[in-house]
Order: structure tokens, then C-alpha cells, then sequence
């Protein structure tokens, strides 16, 4: 994918986690790829796995090990339906065997030849993998070293291992309107007379992709919310897997929605909380979510979405464009922007880098179809992540769901409120979403590690697990 294109911010995959669940999944699916490359399959008699820092400490939880097998398996994680994918693991695990995609089926037991380094953080990134392959003399053919870093994007390199490196700068930039923070994307968007979404359409197809691509791309990633929001609204009510008693509550408080009156002037909190637990709990059950920009905060953007066209019903109709594709869009841009000057990992940052990023895209999208100026949807999107700034990541028991499912809905009511003040707002405001994205990076490094995806402090250590 290049670079600078927003598509990169949203992919579907299966959950719990996009930097632990989808990230592992790909990079074991590049590897096995690599086998088949360098002509190694035949040969592999031994395939181990040893999972780094965060992505140890937080492994089962997350099921990264699960990931790790199915990506090993050969599984695609953006189509396989998730029972198959529990039954290649659940094969693997109960026949301690490994199928090899095309090629032998090789003794491989998740107990011992997954290996979890909880100690051990690699200087470049604290979601850090490395796969070996071995003949049956136990002589290593190849070795390849991957980090998960954020959003279910994978690397070998990565720019923490130089702070000053600019990872785009050995890029060709071949945008229409090429910005690498707001203030830039704002001068061209007054220059041009053009809105955020328009622009970023126009970068898109720059860049040698057709327009047409383009919004197939958006309605495809759209579709895939609504369908995984449905299906949390329609779940059977039960307990969600993991051990911690977390029951699906998206079902009930659905039929509570429905019957809320019309005029209850806290209804819009109610919705904007059913759609987000909704997304949630099935990337909790490991179904299939849109990371958005992760699967941690995946429910945000679509609650908000889901909101406005399902009880707003307002009837904004940019030219050019649907408002969805706008919406979307619009929200792409502030998440490219996250994804470049700060990060959307909770690993590196903190969980600011993901319901306070989530939260931030979704106010600048629904300011724009509110019909707000490109000022305006600035404001919105710096406003909800200022009052994200610190926000630690402490899953309890390394589960995606105390107190992640929650904080999505209310990373939502936060987008909501922040899009409505910013357009009841003077567009000239004290802070700049450049500012407080480099503030939201500074806090993140700061941060101890023990908040950021670790389960080593907060609710995680302080919540009693029976």
C-alpha cells in the first residue's frame, strides 16, 4: 500500500486486537510466504515463534498465539470466517501438527514452539515477533523479525528505532495536495477552495488510484462496520469468552433503544453506546471488525456514523460526494495524521493512541457532514483528543474487554460532543491539532510501561480475577 494513502488506516481482520490479533496474523502469513519464496518449505521440519514485550505479556489475552497459527496455516485475515479459523486452531493444538500451506505437515506444539519472552523488549517496538524456520538436522534456514505497530500494520523497521527518521522521506510524494500535519492540509483545502474529503480523494487519485476504487473502497469499509454492528445488536445474549463474566449487553439495551421515547433528551447517548458495545463485543468474541483505526477502538467510528444516519437522519448532501464517503474520508485524513506525527498503538502510546485517535476521526467526520468548515472539523478533532491526553492502557486479565468495550462507547459521546462545540465555536481556537498531536506523542513517551498494553498496572493489576 503506498504511504501516504489513507487506505491504510481501516482493515478487516478478526478480533481482539489489531496490533495483537491482526499484526501477528499478517506478519505469520508474510513469513510462511517468505518459505515458499526462497524455496524453503519443502525443508522446514521445525517452525518456532518467540513474541516480545507487550505482545508476551498480553499474548493470551489477545490471543496472539492463535494469530500466530492461523497466519502460519496460510489463513487470510481479511476473509477467513472466523470458524475456521478456530478450527485451524483448535486442529493444531489438540494434534500438535502444523500444516504448511501447499507443503508438509510439520510437529509443531503452540506449548513449545510458541515461545513468550515477557521480559524482553526490542528497542525498535514493544509489539516485536520473530519467526525461525528449521531442517530436521535443527540447522535455522531463515529468520525473519516483524513488529506489530498499531492499526494491524506490520514492519521490519520502524522509525523508534531512529526518532528522527521520517519514514516517508524515501518516497516519492505524488499527491495533488501533499501535507504532512493539519495547518498544511488546511492552507491547501482555503488555496484550493476545496473541502478535507475532496482533497483527500484527489491525493487518492494522484497517487494512480481510480476515483471509482477509491469510494468502492469506502462503501466496502462502511458495509463492513454496519454488518459488524448488526450482527452485535442481533448476538445471542451470554457470557463472552476469556473468564472475566463479561456478558454482551448490545442485545439488551438494543430492545431498551427501541423503546426509549422519541423525546427523551438522553437518547442520543443511549444509541451512540449500543452501536459502539455492539462493534465491540464482536471483536471481544474474536468475530470479524474493521480496525478503525484499531480493534481495540473499533466501535467509535462506526457508533457515530450509525448514529447520525440512523436517528439524526440528516438529510447533508455535499456535492460529489454521499455524506458517508465524506464522513469517511474526512476521518481518514485526521488518522493519517495520527498514524504519522504520533502513533495509533497503545503499545507505544497509551490507549490515547487508540479510543482518544478513534474518537478524534470520528469528530472531524461528523463535523463535516454537519457541514463543517475544514477550520471547523480541525477544531472538532483536536477537541476530542485533548480530553483523551494520558489515557493509559491497562486491559484487565490482557483481555480486550474491562475496560475497552466501555470506553468505546464513551470515545464516541466525546466525538459527538466535540464536533458540536467546534461548530458553535469561533474557527480561530487556542489549540491546533498539531499541537496537541505532538502533545498526545510527548505524554505517550513518557508514559510508564506498565500503562501501555502491558497488564502490569492499573485495572489490571487492581480488578481481582477469580
Amino acid at each position: 500500500m503506498e504511504p501516504y494513502s489513507v487506505q491504510s488506516l481501516f482493515k478487516v481482520g478478526l478480533g481482539p486486537s489489531s496490533s495483537h490479533t491482526l499484526g501477528p496474523m499478517r506478519a505469520a502469513e508474510r513469513f510462511q510466504a517468505t518459505l515458499i519464496k526462497d524455496q524453503l518449505r519443502e525443508r522446514v521440519s521445525r517452525v518456532h515463534v518467540i513474541l516480545y514485550g507487550s505482545l508476551a505479556l498480553t499474548g493470551k489475552g489477545h490471543h496472539t498465539d492463535r494469530a500466530v497459527v492461523m497466519g502460519l496455516c496460510g489463513l487470510d485475515a481479511a476473509h477467513v470466517d472466523p470458524n475456521e479459523a478456530k478450527d485451524a486452531w483448535d486442529y493444531v493444538r489438540r494434534m500438535n501438527e502444523l500444516p504448511l500451506p501447499g507443503g508438509p505437515v510439520i510437529k509443531f506444539s503452540p506449548t513449545y514452539d510458541i515461545e513468550f519472552a515477557e521480559d524482553t523488549f526490542l528497542p525498535a517496538h514493544p509489539n516485536a515477533l520473530r519467526f525461525a524456520a528449521f531442517d530436521a538436522e535443527g540447522h535455522e534456514l531463515t529468520a525473519e523479525t516483524w513488529f506489530s505497530v498499531g492499526g494491524g500494520a506490520i514492519a521490519q523497521t520502524t522509525k523508534l528505532a531512529d526518532p528522527e527518521q521520517d519514514m516517508l522521506k524515501d518516497f516519492p510524494d505524488h499527491r495533488r495536495f501533499p501535507f504532512s500535519n493539519a495547518e498544511e492540509l488546511l492552507v491547501h483545502c482555503e488555496q484550493a477552495n476545496t473541502s478535507i474529503a475532496e482533497a483527500i480523494l484527489a491525493n487518492e487519485e494522484a497517487m494512480g488510484i481510480p476515483r471509482e476504487d477509491v469510494l468502492g473502497w469506502v462503501n466496502h469499509v462502511v458495509d463492513a462496520m454496519r454488518d459488524c454492528c448488526q450482527r452485535g445488536l442481533e448476538a445471542s445474549e451470554g457470557m463472552l469468552e476469556g473468564g472475566l463474566g463479561v456478558r454482551r449487553r448490545a442485545p439488551h439495551l438494543w430492545a431498551q433503544c427501541r423503546d426509549t421515547a422519541v423525546d427523551d433528551p438522553l437518547a442520543a447517548m443511549d444509541w451512540l453506546t449500543v452501536y459502539a458495545l455492539a462493534v465491540n463485543e464482536e471483536n471481544a468474541a474474536g468475530h470479524r471488525v474493521v480496525t478503525a483505526p484499531t480493534n481495540g477502538a473499533a466501535g467509535v467510528i462506526p457508533a457515530v456514523l450509525m448514529y447520525w444516519q440512523n436517528q439524526l437522519k440528516v438529510p447533508t448532501q455535499p456535492a460529489g460526494l454521499t455524506a458517508t464517503e465524506v464522513f469517511l474520508l474526512t476521518a481518514a485524513a485526521v488518522g493519517w495524521l495520527y498514524k504519522r506525527n504520533a502513533s495509533i498503538s497503545a503499545a507505544e502510546v497509551g490507549c490515547q493512541g487508540e479510543i482518544g485517535v478513534a474518537s478524534s476521526m470520528a469528530a472531524a467526520g461528523l463535523c463535516a457532514v454537519l457541514g463543517g468548515t475544514p477550520g471547523q472539523i480541525e477544531h472538532a478533532a483536536e477537541i476530542a483528543m485533548e480530553h483523551h491526553l494520558g489515557l493509559t492502557c491497562d486491559p484487565v486479565g490482557g483481555l480486550v474487554q474491562i475496560p475497552c468495550i466501555e470506553r468505546n462507547a464513551v470515545g464516541a459521546v466525546k466525538a459527538v460532543q466535540a464536533a458540536r462545540l467546534a461548530m458553535r465555536s469561533p474557527e480561530a481556537h487556542r489549540v491546533s491539532l498539531d499541537e496537541v498531536m505532538q502533545t498526545m506523542a510527548q505524554t505517550g513517551a513518557d508514559m510508564s510501561q506498565h500503562y501501555k498494553e502491558t497488564a502490569l498496572a492499573g485495572l489490571a493489576v487492581n480488578v481481582v480475577v477469580c
